[in-house]
């Protein structure tokens, strides 16, 4: 017979499958699939590893990768906002965490606890390993965007401006990751893929 956290644990594990399905605005580079945020958490994990030996302090690379799969999973409930979508974002907080709640507490208790404990140290971006998780959050879909001649940032109002702003985050943990987004922003201008 399964005891209860057992049961709990997979009952969590079935509902977080949801992910696969929530589809952000970007798309796969080389297709014109949007991806979805299973790929995007398992990308930005794989480049948390690779990349880590370029944050300005010591990491806890497992706490990061912690962060990093388990940021997005509120979106199963509460949808994916578009991070230029300043309508989107008036609501965003309150719905993220209803979905927090009623997603995480599935889980045993000290599991859920630890779950919304990483969302919100993500969300805050106060620790060092929160900042660098949401820079490789911040590098993923611009390497994306370079790579697919700029398919979201073809969208009304997405400037320049706004794509700088949103990256600088990665200015103070990983400045070398800074320098690299503000060359393929200038460059991506220079190609037309981005208006200034």
């Amino acid at each position: 017979m399964i005891n209860q956290r057992l049961q709990d644990q997979i009952g969590f594990i079935v509902e977080i499958d949801r992910l696969k399905r929530i589809f952000r605005q970007n798309v796969v580079i080389g297709t014109t699939e949007q991806e979805n945020d299973a790929e995007h958490s398992w990308h930005m994990a794989v480049m948390a590893i690779i990349l880590s030996e370029y944050s300005s302090v010591e990491l806890n690379i497992l706490k990061v990768l912690k962060m990093i799969l388990v940021h997005d999973l509120v979106e199963i409930h509460a949808g994916d906002t578009f991070c230029y979508d300043e309508e989107g974002y008036r609501d965003k907080d309150e719905r993220e965490q209803k979905s927090a709640d009623r997603l995480f507490n599935l889980l045993p208790n000290d599991q859920a606890s630890e779950i919304m404990s990483l969302w919100h140290e993500f969300e805050d971006m106060a620790t060092p390993e929160a900042k660098f998780a949401a820079s490789i959050d911040r590098l993923q879909p611009l390497l994306l965007n370079y790579n697919t001649n700029g398919h979201t940032w073809r969208k009304p109002g997405i400037m320049s401006d706004k794509v700088l702003k949103r990256n600088s985050v990665l200015e103070e943990p990983v400045p070398i990751l800074w320098d690299l987004a503000q060359k393929i922003i200038t460059d991506s201008i220079e190609k037309g893929y981005l208006k200034k």
